[in-house]
């Protein structure tokens, strides 16, 4: 059996949990998320504790499901208590990025400005003179598959460093080429 689908939810004080037939839902002061459990997986509301157990007779079967729709309904509830962030820097000269309306202006070097959409239930903060862009919401899949979507834009390149990575993340450096040496 699954070592992460065993574990309990401890739900907290502020978290308002539903179960319905296969559908989870968490209300909290970040919004409201939902989550339809998959078919041989079941959900039951003690208190203040949600526990998850799959389909008698099947467990070796719906064992990586099983793990899976409880972390997923974890992720859901903390979310919704506080959202998730992720931070991305953007270094390159002239490379900038800036909201504007539902969008996201970045300019990184192409012969024009690149503008995403950004999703419902996500709010992105860039200034145009910082480097740094603030994606936070209360699912955590839909913020990683944002900041994803805007990384891959302009990756970081390892000679000079420019381009879009996250905050913190290490990218190793290159030499470039070496000078021709000997000569006439």
């Amino acid at each position: 059996m699954s070592r992460i689908g065993k574990k309990p939810i401890q739900i907290p004080a502020k978290i308002k949990v539903e179960l319905k037939g296969q559908e989870v839902k968490a209300t909290g002061p970040a919004g409201t998320l939902g989550f339809t459990l998959p078919a041989g997986i079941s959900a039951k509301l003690e208190g203040a504790v949600l526990t998850f157990a799959p389909e008698k007779g099947r467990e070796k079967e719906l064992n990586a499901v099983y793990g899976t729709a409880r972390a997923r309904v974890a992720n859901i509830i903390s979310g919704v208590e506080t959202p998730f962030t992720r931070v991305l820097e953007i270094n390159g000269l002239g490379y900038k990025a800036a909201v504007q309306g539902k969008q996201l202006n970045l300019e990184l070097g192409f012969s024009h400005p690149v503008l995403l959409d950004i999703p419902q239930g996500i709010t992105v903060t860039a200034d145009p003179k910082n480097p740094l862009v603030e994606i936070k919401g209360a699912d955590k899949f839909l913020v990683g598959d944002f900041a994803a979507k805007v990384r891959k834009i302009r990756p970081p390149e390892p000679y000079k460093g420019s381009g879009i990575k996250y905050h913190g993340e290490y990218i190793a450096r290159k030499a470039g080429k070496a000078a021709a040496s000997g000569g006439k």
